[in-house]
């Protein structure tokens, strides 16, 4: 299937797609982004650790492969790890932007018995974020640093764990695998400049705890979804925000190997990464009871 055919699939209509330079889709550069960033990309796995960042014998996943290749087509240089002994200040310095696909606590062993994050570790990754870094995050980063009490029940913020207040939202559950709505209600931001309403077949994650700052940028349209987890009105799906000086990027898509091979999806991501690295800027005011005034609302597990 060729890229066009790819983007029929998902339903996507684009106006514009380009992955061939440094910045795609015309956005507007700032002047000072002539340094060449570097990511850290971080697949380690506490708890399920899916498919898609499940190690290969030359070493490598497939998320680490997708981003050594944007990497390269785009100008940024990307170390790949799953080793949590790298979050300490001194070494986090000389990123500009963290990338997460992980699950549960990381300062502790299982999972993907992979080196855990050090005790202060977290703290590091979050003074780095607030010190005026990027943060971008995929599907099951939030499913990391779980609150305390989980359940279909939101938490004033003084009981969400503070890694979900950097984040911005946390996962509670998703049901079947499925083809759904992501309505795009933040037509600007980098990475979707011309992309309309698409559907695409994913893992959905539902989610809870939203943060009101949050400048949504695609919301999850659940009408005609199946199971309990989306018994819900429309919530957001993708969103950019402020936490303190740093930029923080997250998508709830990225569960199948073929959504990270996807263009759309890879588009979306590069304009989140651009966004978190300062390269380009964006509208950010906070647009959550406008575009999903009910995202709060949860579902009634009495009624499943």
């Amino acid at each position: 299937m060729n890229r066009r055919d790819v983007l029929r699939a998902t339903g996507a209509a684009f106006t514009s797609l380009t992955l061939s330079s440094a910045f795609p889709l015309g956005w507007k550069v700032r002047a000072e982004t002539k340094k060449k960033r570097k990511l850290l990309v971080y697949t380690r796995s506490a708890g399920y650790e899916h498919s898609v960042v499940k190690l290969r014998p030359d070493g490598t996943c497939l998320v680490d492969r997708i981003f050594k290749k944007l990497g390269a087509e785009h100008g940024f240089d990307v170390h790949c790890t799953k080793d949590g002994r790298i979050f300490l200040p001194a070494t986090l310095q000389e990123f500009d932007a963290v990338f997460f696909y992980t699950t549960e606590d990381l300062t502790r062993e299982g999972g993907d018995k992979q080196p855990p994050m050090p005790p202060e570790g977290k703290k590091a990754l979050l003074d780095f974020v607030a010190s005026g870094k990027g943060f971008v995050g995929s599907h099951c980063a939030s499913d990391t640093f779980h609150s305390a009490e989980r359940g279909w029940k939101n938490n004033p913020p003084e009981q969400q764990d503070p890694y979900i207040r950097m984040l911005g939202g946390e996962f509670v559950r998703h049901g079947e695998q499925q083809k759904a709505w992501m309505r795009v209600v933040s037509p600007e931001f980098p990475g979707v400049r011309g992309v309309k309403d698409f559907q695409l077949f994913e893992e959905w994650y539902s989610l809870k705890n939203f943060a009101p700052d949050l400048h949504v940028i695609l919301v999850q349209d659940t009408q005609g979804m199946r199971n309990l987890d989306y018994q819900r009105p429309n919530f957001p799906a993708t969103w950019a925000r402020m936490h303190e000086e740093g930029r923080v990027f997250y998508t709830s898509m990225g569960h199948r190997e073929d959504v990270w091979e996807n263009p759309l999806f890879q588009q979306i991501l590069l304009g989140g990464l651009s966004w978190a690295f300062g390269n380009v800027d964006a509208e950010l005011t906070p647009n959550l009871g406008k575009v999903a005034p009910q995202a709060a609302v949860l579902p009634d597990p009495s009624k499943k």
